[in-house]
Parts: structure tokens; C-alpha cells; sequence
């Protein structure tokens, strides 16, 4: 019997990476970004800004289940006001997301067209200046949360839309002595992409 199961699971663990999927793509698209503050000081609205880098994704077709990790520059702003200023915080990130992704299948279309539906986290690297103006500095990493969906095209096109909930505090704010105190702002996001999968 344990040779039988251990048969078993060793023609299971042979036949996924058979009939798995690599694919590499390039990506683009832009983000509409805002900070949403605690204080009750702040306001801030939303702002466009851009992406763009490499993906690779990794699928078993059988069950349409697989992971999608992306390398992206990522330029994000927000424009925020207090009672004495008004101006913008942002930055360029290195954000790399890794997402489970479900492709559903629909069995009389699927070469042509396939919804599909992510989740999972992402890190972001601030590759800018930190210093924004004299009150604020940009902290050296954001992590989020994301949720998305989309479709795929004929296999290669790929077009999704997904919603970053800000995991972390993205901006430090100068205290009177000099020093940076973290203050409670999180990225809320949305992105809108196009890949091109090889």
C-alpha cells in the first residue's frame, strides 16, 4: 500500500511541472494613488501617476491556478493640504508584487478570451530622494495588499485592473526638535495595466 501511495504522489508531483506554464511579459499601465490620513488636519486627492517593468507567470492549466510576480517602477503622488500648506507627496518605487492568480475557465472561448481574478501582497522600494519638503520625508519601503481582476486575450494579451490597500505608514513627519515621526498615512491605490505575455 505505501508504494502504491508513494507511486502515486510521485507521477502527481512529475505530471504538474509537465503541463505548468511559464510565461514571461513585459507590463505598463498607470496608478491613481491617495494617501488617506487619520489626522484631521490632512485632506489629500488622488493622482495619477505610471508603471512599468517584467512579469512572470506560472500556471497549471488544469485547474487554472498559478502565481504572478512582477518587477515595476512605479511613480506615485498624492496632493495634500493642511492649514498651512498645500503641495504634493510622492516618490519612484521598485514595487514588486506576487499575486495568486486564478484564471477562469471557460471552455468554448478560452483561446480567445479568460477572466481572471488576484490576490496577494506587495512590496514597494522608494528609490527617490526621501525628503519631500520641510515637513515631510517619504519612508524607505511601503507594503500593501492586493486585490484585482482581468482578462487575458488570444493567450498573450493581458488587461487587469487591481486595488493596493496600503499595509504600512509611507510618510514621516518633522517633529520640532528635527527628528521624523511616523504619521498614520497609507497608499490606497488603483492600477490599470496591459501585458504582453511571450
Amino acid at each position: 500500500m505505501k508504494k502504491i501511495t508513494l507511486l502515486i504522489i510521485t507521477m502527481i508531483v512529475a505530471a504538474v511541472p509537465a503541463s505548468a506554464q511559464l510565461k514571461f511579459g513585459i507590463k505598463a499601465g498607470m496608478n491613481v494613488n491617495s494617501l488617506k490620513f487619520d489626522e484631521t488636519f490632512f485632506d489629500s486627492d488622488n493622482r495619477a501617476g505610471f508603471n512599468g517593468g517584467a512579469m512572470l507567470e506560472f500556471t497549471v492549466p488544469a485547474i487554472g491556478i498559478g502565481l504572478d510576480a512582477s518587477a515595476m517602477y512605479v511613480h506615485r503622488t498624492t496632493k495634500y493640504t493642511t492649514k498651512e500648506v498645500k503641495s504634493e507627496i510622492g516618490g519612484d518605487y521598485i514595487e514588486i508584487p506576487v499575486n495568486l492568480k486564478w484564471k477562469v475557465s471557460i471552455p468554448a472561448v478560452n483561446k480567445i478570451i479568460r477572466p481572471y481574478l488576484t490576490t496577494g501582497p506587495s512590496v514597494a522600494f522608494l528609490v527617490s530622494d526621501k525628503k519631500i519638503n520641510t515637513l515631510f520625508k517619504n519612508s524607505s519601503y511601503d507594503v500593501a495588499w492586493n486585490f484585482g481582476f482581468g482578462v487575458e486575450l488570444f493567450q498573450h494579451v493581458q488587461v487587469g485592473a487591481s486595488y493596493g490597500l496600503g499595509l504600512t505608514n509611507v510618510v514621516k513627519m518633522v517633529d520640532a526638535d528635527g527628528s521624523y515621526n511616523s504619521i498614520d498615512g497609507k497608499n490606497k491605490y488603483w492600477t490599470v495595466t496591459a501585458a504582453y505575455l511571450f
